[in-house]
């Protein structure tokens, strides 16, 4: 008999899941309803700021695949329906049409959560009011284009400067915006070490994006037509025609918490190597709304990002269709950029390695991404930590020009394969002037802390 999957969620992990079942599970076997309660599905949400910012001509170019081609491979994929109740017990959930209202119950033998993140909306006075934007979904992406079009100041003000904050920060700026960032910590990007972040801060600075660091925003001002005017903090007002917020997500779980389902200390579902939730055979989770092992830390972490949520659902579909594959974990890496500027991390902070009681040298190296006498050389900035015992990397932060960036790759298969530096010095790395010096950056950190570890005994 033909059974049925539910995915609850139609972005990278849910239909990831879906799409790799149906390719191990003809419709006679396999039949997979989706519900989705937006009005896309697999769009990239991380290329939002730079549709906004006009890097990407059209919206439709973010889409992977449109409902109708995921119902062209029997994917029955219900958009603008929300699941507002998940029954485990007796293995239904309850649906919600958000155009006409009606609801219903749906049954299961296998479900999928793929609910993904919900963006931190902090609840302050003037916070909904027109003119202020997050940038989640393609919709949101397409209110706080048609805000810029409406609006005839040029004043933005973004609140965070994490990821989404420093990328819209660049949005906004190219389109001849006069920006400024208030960010709660005392340097952008607390992803990175705070001696990291001032050079990112520095960046921002230079580009012409003021950036206030320990600001904590208390009220959205308003004009007498009721749009936003000004972002008020504790001792200063910032003028503004339009605010973007980019204060971070946490997993959206409430419907998993409700069915009594395990969460972490983050509040994202815990499932094991398979993706499965903890202690329920026939319930699967992916994306940002689960939390993985950091390999690096060996604790659970929440890391929202597209790339996992891939994996994830590759992972689950792979289960789901009668196949096995396993998510091993993270080692927590990323990059983003500002204008020129390249920033990139993975591996442990060195906050999070006296979070779990690990003893660690740092070490910081200055260098250029092509061989310094070749044109177009740029400066670039590593630090890179490693276990004072052992001399085991433990993670790396780069700031720079063209070509900074993706050289965190090296460390994330390092920390990936559990290396240390003084292995990580004999790394046969590709050479040529027009790409890195005769040493790249990355070993040159490696040695410096090889070096590091030995002093300390």
């Amino acid at each position: 008999m033909s059974e049925r999957l539910v995915v609850i969620g139609g972005d990278a992990a849910g239909m990831s899941a879906a799409s790799q079942a149906r390719r191990l599970k003809k419709s006679g076997e396999l039949e997979i309803v989706a519900f989705e309660r937006g009005h896309f599905a697999s769009f990239s949400a991380c290329g939002i700021p730079y549709w906004v910012g006009g890097d990407v001509a059209e919206r439709d170019q973010l889409i992977a695949r449109t409902p109708e081609e995921h119902r062209e491979r029997d994917i029955d994929l219900r958009m603008r329906t929300e699941v507002t109740e998940l029954d485990v017990e007796r293995q239904r959930v309850r649906t919600r049409d958000l155009e006409s209202g009606a609801e219903a119950w749906t049954g299961f033998d296998k479900l999928v959560i793929a609910t993904g993140a919900r963006p931190l909306r902090p609840p302050l006075p003037g916070i909904d009011a027109p003119g202020v934007h997050g940038v989640q979904t393609l919709d949101d992406g397409q209110a706080l284009l048609d805000s810029l079009e409406r609006t005839e100041g040029r004043r933005a003000v973004v609140v965070g400067a994490g990821y989404i904050g420093v990328e819209m920060a660049e949005a906004l700026l190219n389109r001849g915006y006069e920006v400024t960032v208030l960010n709660r910590g005392e340097q952008p990007m607390a992803t990175l070490d705070p001696d990291m972040g001032r050079l990112v801060h520095r960046a921002m600075d230079g580009l012409g994006i003021t950036t206030v660091g320990s600001s904590a925003v208390t009220k959205i001002l308003t004009g007498d037509d009721g749009r936003v005017r000004a972002v008020a903090t504790d001792d200063a007002e910032y003028p503004a025609d339009v605010v973007v917020l980019g204060t971070g997500v946490v997993p959206e779980t409430g419907l998993a918490r409700a069915a009594g389902l395990p969460l972490g200390a983050y509040g994202g579902l815990l499932t094991d190597l398979a993706m499965r939730v903890r202690g329920h055979e026939n319930i699967w989770a992916g994306g940002d709304c689960v939390e993985v092992l950091d390999l690096v830390s060996g604790r659970e972490r929440h890391i929202a990002l597209g790339t996992h949520a891939n994996k994830h659902g590759q992972v689950i579909g792979s289960n789901v269709g009668g196949g096995y594959a396993t998510f091993p974990g993270v080692v927590g890496t990323a990059v983003s950029k500002v204008c020129s500027l390249e920033i990139a991390r993975t591996g442990l902070r060195e906050k999070d390695a006296r979070e779990v009681g690990l003893a660690y040298v740092t070490v910081t190296v200055e260098s250029t991404s092509r061989a310094g006498y070749y044109p177009g050389a740029a400066p670039m900035t590593v630090k890179m930590l490693a276990e004072r015992r052992t001399g085991r990397l433990l993670g790396v932060q780069i700031v720079g020009r063209e070509g900074a960036a993706k050289r965190v790759d090296i460390a994330a298969v390092a920390l990936t394969a559990g290396m240390t530096v003084e292995q990580m010095t004999a790394l046969d790395l590709g050479y040529a002037p027009p790409f890195s010096p005769v040493w790249d950056p990355v070993l040159v950190a490696a040695r410096k802390a090889l070096a590091a570890v030995r002093a300390a005994g």
